[in-house]
């Protein structure tokens, strides 16, 4: 099922809820957010275990929240650092537009379409159970495809420049989620996550 309407609805068709906003803000409100992005953030290359060897990907990252939270995943722990002013400017924006409230977010910098995410699941510990993860692309549009666990059934969008898509209740118990490489994307993008620790 291939799903490029980007009006506000669900994606998935069972077992989850995924909401595609579109534009949470203007192109050039966007350009702007993510120049202060590039500059605010401490980008790190991230590593990760797979298969018992560790991996320093391509991609950049970054763990920003309200307190030094820590978070694993792939075997890796981060600690949360300070909301950069235009992290709590996206952060004040989604949280008015989709009514849920977020304590941390994991920033990805891909650097151009040949850099990806393999299919995984937002469920680690950490994270609170069946809780609203809300992710804002900015930069290049990428293709971003939902898998069901069980049957396999997809769905699909693609991610433009400054929009917003909400993932919640279900969706990760049932659905994984990648973004394909795409090499006809040769500019950068920037994934903002918000998530909720507890704990």
């Amino acid at each position: 099922m291939d799903l490029f309407d980007p009006q506000s609805r669900n994606l998935l068709p069972r077992e989850g809820e995924a909401i595609y906003y579109g534009a949470l803000c203007a192109d050039e409100d966007a350009d702007a957010l993510f120049a202060a992005l590039m500059d605010e953030v401490d980008w790190q290359h991230d590593r990760v275990t797979l298969y018992g060897r560790e991996i320093i990907t391509r991609r950049e990252v970054a763990w920003h929240g309200d307190a030094p939270f820590d978070y694993t995943y792939s075997h890796n722990t981060k600690t949360a650092q300070p909301w950069t002013p235009a992290l709590q400017r996206v952060k004040s924006m989604v949280e008015a537009t989709s009514g849920d409230r977020f304590n941390c977010c994991l920033l990805n910098l891909y650097h151009s379409g040949e850099e990806g995410m393999a299919w995984h699941a937002d469920d680690e510990k950490e994270l609170l159970p069946d809780g609203a993860i809300a992710s804002v692309s900015l930069g290049a549009a990428r293709r971003f495809v939902f898998r069901h666990k069980a049957d396999k059934d997809k769905a699909e969008i693609l991610l433009a420049h400054g929009s917003l898509l909400v993932m919640r209740g279900a969706t990760q118990t049932h659905w994984e989620h990648s973004l394909p490489v795409m090499k006809r994307a040769t500019a950068p993008r920037i994934n903002l996550t918000f998530r909720t620790i507890v704990g």
